[in-house]
């Protein structure tokens, strides 16, 4: 005989997530547009909006009031006597002008991970990369090294959707008993400039390939920092890593596959003393592998992107950095899905 539940099923989380698509890509089409930048500091009617934005009449209002439905812009009045403003957050994060800014993760989203998750399920069944390379495209860090403007925006993007973790984590990571610091494809240092900020008496290094070079000079150079660290070029696969106290990787472990994990993880080993710390800052999913969406599905798009890369467990990197030679495996949790995975040498 049936029982009974007391909470009604309903198929409401599912249509949500099915066409969760329908959110993303207006909100990336807002970013993508400028909108939350040109709202900045101020309100504009929706004709002010669709002159400046070059919108037709059509959906013009479905589109910003859906905007208000998401929680990203606020409205006064309606339709043709609305006016339309930025939330606190979107003004924060989404004006480009603001240091800030996140959208250069979003406009990478829009323009280039968006079509290519269409091709998932054929990843799935190949497990091969399906972005620019099934076209016979460079590899994406290839194509990236080649093009100074796309190597410029995808940093940009990396540096923005990463720069409350590298906050979080050179305030709450006990330096006190360290004194050097190397972020091992450090990009634009900005992982560097915080820890230097938040903890004067650590020297830091941000070492990458060169092309990234004058990224990381102007961004040091706008924190107040030039001088202050090191920027050193090299390749991570065929050069010994700067010796230091503490060796970082912000999303670097989860673009490679586990024989690639290892050599990363071997090298920082290798460049650390006794009771140094490798510091791996990435979406740890959790040992269950039933709470971190994000890093799950963050999983499925190294599978879109990278040719064996996959995010991964706390457990799955204790298995790797203890067979290394790591002691004393931890998690420090920093902001939204991202942790940090402590391990000391």
């Amino acid at each position: 005989m049936e029982t009974t539940s007391t909470t009604q099923v309903n198929p409401s989380k599912i249509m949500q997530v099915a066409t969760g698509f329908f959110a993303a890509k207006t909100l990336l089409t807002a970013v993508n547009m400028g909108l939350f930048t040109i709202l900045a500091n101020r309100s504009l009617s929706g004709k002010e909006i669709q002159q400046k934005l070059k919108l037709h009449n059509r959906s013009l209002y479905d589109f910003l009031d859906a905007l208000v439905a998401l929680g990203f812009l606020q409205r006064s009045g309606l339709k043709e006597t609305s006016t339309y403003k930025n939330t606190e957050d979107s003004d924060l994060f989404l004006d480009e002008n603001k240091a800030s800014y996140i959208g250069g993760m979003l406009v990478m989203c829009n323009n280039r991970l968006y079509p290519f998750w269409n091709d998932l399920e054929e990843g799935l069944k190949t497990g091969l990369p399906q972005n620019e390379t099934k076209n016979e495209g460079k590899p994406i860090f290839e194509a990236l090294y080649s093009d100074p403007q796309k190597l410029r925006e995808f940093m940009g993007a990396m540096g923005g959707i990463q720069k409350a973790n590298f906050i979080a984590f050179a305030k709450q990571f006990d330096f006190s008993p360290y004194k050097t610091l190397c972020d091992i494809g450090g990009a634009g240092g900005l992982l560097a400039a915080q820890v230097t900020l938040n903890n004067p008496h650590m020297k830091c290094t941000t070492f990458d390939m060169a092309p990234v070079t004058p990224i990381a000079k102007e961004n040091l150079r706008n924190f107040g920092l030039t001088g202050k660290v090191i920027i050193t070029s090299g390749d991570f696969f065929t050069d010994d890593f700067p010796k230091a106290d503490v060796i970082t990787m912000g999303n670097i472990l989860h673009d490679w596959g586990k024989e690639d994990k290892k050599m990363l993880i071997k090298k920082a080993y290798n460049a650390l003393p006794k009771g140094g710390a490798l510091v791996i800052i990435e979406n740890i999913i959790d040992d269950d592998r039933r709470k971190n969406s994000f890093g799950l599905l963050m999983s499925l798009n190294m599978l879109i992107e990278t040719t064996q890369g996959y995010d991964f467990t706390l457990a799955d990197f204790s298995e790797l950095a203890q067979k290394i030679g790591f002691g004393k495996i931890s998690i420090m949790p920093l902001t939204g899905p991202t942790s940090a995975a402590i391990a000391i040498k």
